[in-house]
């Protein structure tokens, strides 16, 4: 990418071959946004055409209406790119965690007769059109195919991360009443199986689950229930390689995807065949720039949306190859990320944050050893990314040629709502960019009013919205409408996201609502505030958190994780008579936030801190140490990527 000024744009041999480079798909998206996504629509492949694209009743929208569809025949048989052309093509590529295994290829044939393969195994079972079935099951092909298999049948997936606990389990197979659970033996994580039965067996007790399917993945024993459970590969040897798809309305329920907040019940989110179809194939085609020899390595696990949409359908609808990875992407080594780029030849790489921060401290010096010569697009998803480690990932990693698109989306978006498109720009180190052609993303105040350029306020969405968006919380619609739909009224779809948008139309998220304080009548973001304190070079990363205060209603806090020589530092001091180096840089860091936001956002107190509490998909979970203070439940900790990272916070912050 070309620099100018503060802001980035993409480099002219990138522009030319660019599927979107110009100005002209955002226009005739501004024209009429219901006819932009129709248009879209009419490229992929419908048993029956729509009689209506978008019907509006509010809280509740219709794509596609009268429209029938099925994913997996956009995937094979009427792919885009044909499936003479395709048939014979790496689909997915398997790369295992441990290093003397040999990755696994399946081509688009491969995939469709072994998903047919199992669909015919679920019907077999009793699994009919609607019926629920859940899949706990780690980084394997397998996933995909029951992934596939599902959606081939009508089934409705709700897939769970594997690393979620038995409990995490339990709730989303209850809410769901789910019929079959498909699991594996085990799977390895840095270096160790982990007995995944065990869980699953543990999370079934009680529920409505009849069949437990499992993979033979690691080959240790497990606990058996005969007449319940079932090994993958026998159900499937002696299956017929193709199953009829089954004939799906666009607004038929495709899959739940459960949120998981810091306490309470999780969400079943509701996703609809026809639009999330659409959405998947035209954000990944326009965002990534996907043409037909590109390998795609999204990091993201299938037990969260990312993995849902761009690490299996979006791939796979159009027609490329998707890699993904059983293991952790710095274990055996920093570098095993590198390795795997290298390896696979990637050509478009999509991770999280906290996956290029961690590259960045741990693995620096992989961006002189790799040449990365095969990556032409690099993205960022999860949460709102520094500066810093921007300019990181954009200088090291894409070697300042490869456009870096940070994203902004949720669960409940089914795809994502706002990027610059990489052949058009332009990039802010950030920000994430403009609203995707076809939707209308805006700022508001508390009051509802529009905000004004470079004016701080809520993100919400306004109608047409777009066809991939959650069609309601499963068995809830009260919560549906007063999580989204009550603070502006029923058209106004309320995002919880802080945000505000610049000069040039672009978008910086801050992080969450709950994430935005207000002292002195002041709105800082603690995103904002993160960015300043990272760019201390002594920083690996931090949160900011704001706690009551009498007077000026909130105060910042913040929890900061030194890297290794400086955390060495504070830890012994030089002599005790000397001035505390924990001292002197608590007030490094209260003078860089002054410096970089002013005086207003000094924070009250700092405090130095192992790991930060993050979600599995990286987030950092800033509600959990607000309530370390508040002394409100911290809720079901087994669902953090690090839940000792608590006890070990309130040991250094001194409490109980």
């Amino acid at each position: 990418m070309k620099k100018q000024g503060d802001l980035y744009y993409p480099t002219p041999e990138f522009k030319e071959k660019a599927l979107a480079n110009d100005e002209s798909v955002y226009e005739e998206a501004a024209r009429d946004p219901v006819r932009f996504w129709e248009t879209r629509a009419e490229k992929l492949f419908w048993f029956k055409k729509w009689s209506k694209a978008f019907e509006h009743t509010p809280p509740y929208f219709k794509w596609f209406v009268g429209g029938k569809t099925n994913i997996t025949s956009n995937v094979f048989e009427k792919n885009s790119l044909g499936w003479e052309k395709i048939r014979g093509k790496p689909a997915v590529v398997w790369e295992p965690e441990p290093l003397e295994e040999k990755p696994r290829t399946l081509s688009y044939e491969q995939l469709f007769k072994e998903t047919c393969q199992f669909a015919n195994a679920l019907k077999r079972m009793g699994v009919k059109k609607g019926d629920r079935v859940a899949i706990y099951l780690p980084m394997i092909p397998e996933a995909v195919v029951a992934m596939l298999a599902c959606a081939r049948i009508g089934a409705v997936h709700l897939v769970v991360f594997s690393a979620f606990s038995a409990q995490a389990l339990k709730s989303r197979l209850e809410d769901a009443e789910a019929k079959v659970l498909v699991t594996a033996d085990g799977y390895w994580r840095r270096g160790k199986i982990v007995d995944l039965k065990t869980s699953a067996d543990e999370g079934a007790k009680g529920t409505s689950v009849e069949k437990i399917v499992v993979v033979k993945r690691t080959g240790n024993k497990v606990a058996w229930t005969q007449g319940r459970d079932a090994w993958f590969e026998e159900l499937t040897r002696n299956e017929k390689d193709f199953c009829e798809a089954e004939v799906m309305d666009a607004e038929d329920l495709f899959f739940i995807l459960y949120t998981s907040g810091s306490t309470g019940k999780p969400k079943g989110t509701m996703h609809a065949c026809g639009g999330y179809i659409v959405q998947a194939f035209w954000t990944a085609k326009l965002i990534f720039d996907l043409h037909e020899n590109d390998v795609m390595w999204c990091t993201s696990d299938i037990g969260w949306v990312t993995g849902h949409t761009y690490a299996v359908y979006a791939p796979l609808l159009n027609g490329i190859t998707s890699v993904i990875f059983e293991g952790v992407p710095d274990f055996p080594a920093p570098d095993r990320w590198a390795q795997i780029i290298e390896k696979h030849k990637a050509s478009v790489f999509y991770t999280a944050p906290t996956a290029i921060r961690m590259f960045k401290k741990f693995a620096g010096d992989a961006t002189q050893k790799y040449g990365f010569k095969t990556l032409r697009l690099i993205g960022s998803v999860g949460e709102p990314i520094d500066e810093e480690s921007w300019l990181w990932y954009f200088k090291g990693v894409g070697k300042e040629k490869c456009p870096l698109v940070d994203t902004w989306w949720q669960t409940e978006t089914g795809g994502i709502l706002i990027t610059s498109l990489p052949g058009v720009g332009p990039f802010k180190p950030s920000y994430a960019g403009r609203p995707f052609p076809g939707v209308k993303a805006v700022v508001f105040d508390d009051e509802g009013k529009q905000c004004k350029t470079n004016e701080s306020g809520n993100l919400v969405l306004l109608p047409p919205f777009a066809p991939g968006l959650l069609r309601g919380i499963y068995k809830n619609p009260a919560k549906y409408e007063e999580t989204y739909w009550s603070q502006y009224g029923k058209s106004v779809y309320f995002t919880s996201d802080g945000a505000f948008i610049d000069e040039n139309g672009l978008v910086r998220i801050f992080g969450r609502v709950d994430d935005v304080l207000k002292v002195a009548g002041h709105r800082l973001s603690t995103g904002e505030m993160e960015n300043a304190i990272e760019k201390l070079p002594q920083i690996s990363e931090c949160a900011v958190i704001g706690l009551a205060d009498e007077i000026k209603g909130q105060t910042p806090v913040v929890f900061a994780v030194l890297k290794n020589a400086t955390a060495a530092a504070v830890a012994s001091p030089a002599s005790p008579a000397a001035a505390s180096p924990a001292d002197d840089f608590k007030k490094k860091i209260v003078d860089q936030v002054r410096k970089e936001i002013g005086p207003i956002a000094s924070p009250k107190e700092v405090y130095f801190v192992e790991d930060l509490p993050k979600t599995r998909s990286g987030k950092i979970m800033r509600r959990i140490l607000r309530k370390l203070f508040t002394g409100e439940e911290l809720g079901d900790l087994s669902t953090l990527a690090n839940p000792e990272s608590v006890e070990k916070i309130k040991q250094s912050v001194g409490l109980k």
